[in-house]
């Protein structure tokens, strides 16, 4: 009678591990995600004030509507 309480003592411990390396292999991919998404705040931060300092796009070509909301947004993040 003993043996069925080992198997399930073992079975749990599995079970826990593997929630273990399922919340572990979590966390990396939200740092990931997070070091991702600084990274691209930051390239559009400079982008904006690269626009600010020169008066226009950094594009060849002018801004669209779209992108000049999207500039100003960032503007206005980057402020807080």
């Amino acid at each position: 009678m003993t043996a069925p309480l080992i198997a399930l003592e073992q079975t749990e411990s599995y079970v826990a591990g593997a929630y273990l390396v399922f919340v572990a292999l979590l966390l990396i991919y939200v740092a990931i995600m997070a070091a991702k998404l600084q990274r691209i705040q930051r390239e559009i931060r400079t982008l904006a004030e690269l626009e600010e300092q020169t008066g226009r796009p950094s594009t060849a070509g002018q801004a669209s509507r779209r992108q000049s909301r999207e500039v100003e947004a960032v503007r206005g993040e980057a402020r807080r």
